[in-house]
């Protein structure tokens, strides 16, 4: 008997400490291990957003050595939803391309869209982005400070901010591309059976139908962008992709419009085995695009 109860007091504590660390856990603890690359240095960076009223992290792939003066090319890499700033270092091969002349910026998203969301005023994402985070970069790094040398690639919710900003802010960057973007969001109507997501999406985007939710929609600002000035589009999606309707109908009205764009679909789905074979082809086109050679001062 006295060994057995001098057993059960620990066993009832840890069956305790289990049951309040089950009730205060978060969620896991996701590794944190970016790939590197001969050539190439990575720098993570916490600076204020005034946007936001809070710090804000990011983390930059970028050439370890650059003739001085120079002002190379910058990549804007935007996750997506559920993910984090570290998810294109740790699960893509893309900080290669700093070898070759290029900034990358990883930013912060959230789960925003990267939008000032409609129904929260003071989460004005988009407005760190577009000021607060590129004014950042552009003092703290070597990186030329005008369109023709700035691109902005994302993936599903990066994807679909991808393609917004492009439409809306021609004047920012020289190429957009839309990898698995979730450009139907906007449209998406309530639902109980997704109600989580659905009141997160109005928050956003605002109500079902609202002037808001139009001015976010690509389907609605494809029709009102002038397809001379936007940045060159390049959206690709895997022929599993879940998303891979809505996104061949926009590609299709893109084209239709005279946009300057092209569509691609290959074997995958929605996640990051795919995006990752997809980078390869989207930066082709964006080295032609956007050639990397240094700008002096």
């Amino acid at each position: 008997m006295k060994t057995a109860s001098t057993h059960a007091l620990p066993l009832a504590l840890l069956a305790f400490i289990g049951v309040i660390a089950g009730c205060t856990h978060r969620g896991p603890v996701l590794l944190d291990r970016p790939q590197s690359f001969a050539g190439v240095s990575i720098q993570d960076v916490t600076f204020w957003s005034p946007s936001l009223g809070r710090n804000m992290p990011y983390r930059v792939y970028l050439p370890a050595s650059l003739p001085r003066s120079a002002k190379i090319p910058t990549i804007y890499l935007l996750h997506g939803g559920g993910g984090g700033f570290r998810d294109w270092s740790n699960d893509s091969s893309v900080g290669q391309y700093a070898a070759r002349g290029y900034l990358l910026v990883m930013p912060e998203g959230g789960s925003s869209y990267y939008m000032n969301e409609a129904l929260a005023p003071a989460e004005r994402y988009r407005d760190y982005l577009t000021n607060d985070l590129i004014a950042d970069v552009e003092r703290r790094f070597p990186a030329a400070a005008d369109r023709a040398h700035r691109a902005i690639v994302g993936v599903s919710m990066g994807g679909f901010a991808a393609v917004n900003l492009a439409l809306t802010r021609p004047d920012l960057f020289a190429f957009a591309g839309g990898i698995s973007p979730a450009v139907d969001v906007p449209s998406r109507r309530f639902t109980w059976r997704r109600w989580g997501q659905s009141m997160r999406f109005r928050r956003i985007f605002g109500p079902d139908g609202s002037a808001s939710r139009r001015a976010a929609d690509p389907f609605v600002l494809v029709t009102a962008a002038d397809p001379t000035t936007t940045p060159y589009l390049y959206i690709t999606a895997g022929n599993r992709e879940p998303l891979l309707d809505p996104i061949q109908r926009l590609a299709r009205q893109l084209a239709r419009r005279g946009f300057a764009t092209e569509f691609h679909a290959s074997p995958g789905g929605h996640d990051w085995n795919q995006w990752n074979a997809q980078i390869p082809g989207c930066f082709t086109v964006l080295i032609r695009r956007m050639p990397s050679s240094p700008a002096q001062e």
